[in-house]
């Protein structure tokens, strides 16, 4: 069978093909840090339990020294996962504080297992909680991640947890070993970490892990994560920075269109660093916001950029739209298009694009009706482009048609970044990575 699919495949697509799958884990090794610098207070660690049968790590520990205040956003799937239930209530009955780490599987996803996945879930975060000394409501946020539909392998999981939290440390190799524990179809581990300096405030130190390769679309889908830091946070406070900082970054993000069972998007802030508590209301909420929401959108790039079979990575820019929501549903529309990932894999260019409002009747985009597109442009930073490498397409009598130009095959083409931009009556700027 493969080698009657070889005969059909013309010899450059398959050559190009094998030296992409050839070359994909070196191309993406830029990607993982060599050091960093990391929140005072946290100690991570991650290691090899018994789940995954290719003995890579697949359990995550990351605990405080002192209690977190905490807050965390999930899957907005129907069909949610008994880790997402248990790590719901857990963060519910503590009312955002004292929460005191997270422990994380990969291999299995603990998905449609009844009651029993939730007795599992449950049992995770006790194991955890008990080596902390923790009495009374559970401080242990539970992830889970791999295979739906199997119970996980508890014992091995409860044998390892007293392991993992043996081996902790605050320094880059255990937080990288913990990264690596998050990986399921990953190709490289996702670990970030930043200082963030603020007027009149101590310096803060954050870091942030995360994993997703397939099944990732808006809506906190696809992925597992968190994000540490040894600021002070009020719950409140760090719960809307949060919502913020994930609606501009991991709910923008899209690889397959697809949205998991799983998705949970933890953050943990322990003071340690010092300072007053920052609230809502206070002067610096707005600063460290922004900051924050920065460093999830590098986060999140770092999953498109690992994409199942990805071979592009795009970028999407709405501009004047009447407001964020309008912008988002545009970007979405166009980034989930079928035709557009088509035409960016095979390196087709559409230029100058002059579609009117039939741009939004024909896709179906349901914006405000004040917000009409006017211009749209898909741009590369490339500057070997011919021409004859674009497709163009244009509205003659509010009819779509589509002009294609004499095309020649490309050799250098490579897309690095597409912008599209949308001139609408309003002023509104939305981003969608």
């Amino acid at each position: 069978m493969k080698a009657r699919i070889a005969k059909l495949l013309p010899k450059s697509l398959d050559k190009s093909y094998t030296s992409r799958a050839s070359t994909s884990s070196e191309s993406k090794a830029r990607f993982v840090p060599q050091s960093g610098t990391y929140p005072q207070g946290f100690y991570a660690s991650g290691l090899h339990c018994g789940i995954k049968k290719n003995g890579k790590p697949d359990l995550a520990l990351l605990v405080s020294e002192t209690p977190c205040t905490g807050a965390a956003v999930f899957t907005k799937n129907v069909f949610q996962a008994a880790p997402v239930t248990v790590s719901r209530e857990t963060i519910n009955a503590r009312n955002g504080r004292g929460l005191r780490g997270i422990i994380t599987n990969s291999g299995c996803a603990n998905a449609v297992t009844g009651q029993g996945g939730l007795e599992d879930a449950r049992a995770m975060g006790t194991t955890l909680d008990s080596l902390l000394n923790e009495e009374g409501s559970p401080s242990t946020i539970v992830m889970s991640t791999g295979v739906i539909g199997q119970r996980l392998p508890i014992d091995k999981i409860l044998s390892g947890i007293p392991k993992a939290y043996k081996a902790r440390k605050d320094n880059h190799d255990a937080w990288m070993d913990c990264a690596k524990a998050f990986c399921t179809t990953d190709t490289f581990p996702k670990l970030i970490s930043e200082t963030i300096n603020l007027p009149g405030r101590p310096e803060y130190k954050i870091a942030g892990i995360t994993k997703g390769a397939g099944m990732i679309h808006p809506n906190m889908a696809t992925l597992l994560g968190f994000i540490a830091t040894d600021a002070s946070i009020a719950p409140e406070a760090l719960k809307s920075i949060l919502t913020y900082a994930t609606d501009r970054s991991f709910n923008s993000i899209s690889v397959d269109g697809d949205m998991s069972t799983n998705d949970t998007l933890a953050f943990l802030a322990n003071g340690m660093a010092g300072g007053d508590e920052i609230t809502e209301s206070s002067k610096d909420y707005i600063p460290l916001r922004d900051a924050i929401t920065d460093f999830a959108i590098s986060l999140a790039k770092l999953i498109v950029r690992d994409g199942e079979g990805a071979t592009k990575f795009v970028t999407i820019r709405v501009r004047d739209a009447q407001s964020i929501a309008d912008a988002k549903k545009v970007a979405s529309t166009i980034a989930t298009s079928a035709l557009v990932k088509t035409a960016l894999y095979g390196q087709v260019f559409m230029v100058k694009t002059r579609i009117g409002d039939a741009f939004c009747a024909q896709r179906g985009i349901p914006v405000s009706r004040s917000t009409r597109i006017r211009r749209m442009s898909l741009l590369s930073r490339q500057t070997d482009l011919r021409p004859s490498h674009y497709l163009s397409m244009v509205n003659p009598s509010k009819s779509m048609r589509l002009v294609l130009l004499r095309f020649w095959p490309w050799k250098t083409s490579k897309l690095k970044f597409l912008s599209a931009l949308v001139v609408a009556k309003k002023r509104h700027t939305g981003r969608v990575i």
